[in-house]
């Protein structure tokens, strides 16, 4: 048994505790509170203890891609240098690639993540994962704006054979409306529901090109798929947004995690809300891409589930959640910081199936805590929170 007291014990499932103490036993959580259930106290000093991060979206296969592709002004202009660089994905990486993502899951643990929502059309992510004990949901992300269902043979092979290891989980995931059959999709759908990690995630929203596709059959994104040869003359326009394309095809349930949202407006929002799906959040990477800012501060006033994702190395500087945190702060400085810093960790365990395990410091839950220093006396430690916490400032307590 261990008994930890800190100058803050933050358990995101109930205030603040000032001058807290937690007891672990067996790698669990059996107590927290102002007094120990019973054993010598380990006093950790000024420090605020929480609940290790979830890193709801990333892409842990372009980590090598870190430094390589510049920022954009337009989505479409960095998809282009992203392709242009990396190829089209068939599965195959170096041993360079690989060894960036044990890299990047070294940095994303070292910065207090515990578990990761990880997109991969490779899967080689789920070993390095298990074997650092990293958790999280790896989704196996299908493409083919032509295709109908045949893309699934391979995928749901390799997502059986992966789920029969412990550790991180296998699911998959249809890539974007722009990308992906309405036929894929809907297979895709039908294979997760039958899946033993019942969790899909989807790109929605995320650029204005994406938005003008769905509502007028224009833009950079017909062009494109007629220049590679993937366009489909019995596709019609759908003449809505995003969230009503998916929703109308059942695409969506409070299972889904829907990723970037930065186009939605108050009605998709709501609907969001109403069908029970989760909302992850990259707000670094979106800027860097092209399509600016999301209206974090519309997030929350809407009601949806809001989890927080880095997005990849390829868009983001680094896999700091904390980082995220900051931006998330600057953007909405009227959310309160107890739900931002709910966002990442509760809503995002419970968006990954991982919220009886993880996301708060509860009896019963998982032990993995991370210490953060304080500079000194802190009278609102969430707010701090919120601040810019760096890595030399994060230490794991379990």
């Amino acid at each position: 048994m261990n008994v930890y007291r800190a100058a803050w014990v933050v358990p995101i499932d109930r205030a603040p505790i000032r001058d807290g103490i937690v007891t672990i036993a067996d790698g669990k959580v059996i107590s927290v509170g102002k007094a120990a259930a019973r054993g010598e106290i380990r006093d950790l000093g000024n420090v605020a203890i929480l609940p290790g991060l979830i890193n709801a979206h990333t892409h842990l296969e372009l980590s090598w891609l870190r430094g390589r592709v510049p920022p954009a002004s337009k989505f479409t202009d960095w998809v282009k240098t992203l392709f242009a660089i990396r190829g089209r994905p068939d599965g195959s990486m170096s041993d360079e690639q690989m060894a960036a993502i044990d890299e990047a899951i070294i940095e994303a643990q070292s910065t207090g993540t515990a578990a990761v929502g990880d997109i991969s059309n490779s899967m080689r992510s789920v070993d390095p994962m298990r074997r650092r004990n990293l958790d999280g949901v790896v989704f196996h992300e299908l493409l083919g704006f032509k295709e109908r269902d045949g893309a699934l043979v391979d995928a749901t092979r390799d997502m059986r054979r992966l789920a029969t290891a412990s550790g991180a989980r296998v699911s998959l995931a249809p890539h974007a409306p722009y990308s992906t059959s309405l036929e894929l999709f809907a297979a895709i759908r039908s294979a997760v529901n039958e899946n033993a990690c019942p969790i899909m995630s989807v790109h929605l929203g995320e650029s204005p090109e994406e938005v003008e596709f769905l509502e007028k059959g224009t833009g950079p994104w017909r062009s494109m798929l007629e220049i590679i040869g993937l366009w489909r003359d019995d596709w019609r326009v759908p003449a809505c947004d995003p969230v009503s394309y998916l929703d109308r095809h059942g695409v969506i349930d409070e299972r889904t995690l829907v990723v970037h949202g930065v186009q939605f407006d108050d009605r998709a929002l709501s609907r969001l809300a109403d069908i029970g799906a989760t909302l992850v959040t990259c707000p670094r990477s979106n800027q860097w891409v092209g399509v600016g800012y999301p209206p974090v501060g519309r997030f929350y006033t809407s009601g949806v589930k809001v989890a927080i994702g880095t997005d990849s190395l390829a868009s983001v500087d680094d896999l700091n959640l904390f980082s995220e945190l900051k931006t998330m702060r600057w953007l909405a400085p009227k959310v309160p910081a107890s739900k931002i810093l709910e966002s990442a960790t509760l809503i995002g365990a419970r968006a990954l199936g991982l919220g009886d395990q993880l996301g708060s410091l509860t009896v019963g839950k998982r032990a993995e805590i991370i210490a953060v220093d304080l500079p000194g006396a802190i009278d609102n430690v969430e707010e701090f929170l919120l601040s810019g916490i760096t890595q030399q400032q994060i230490q794991w307590v379990e």
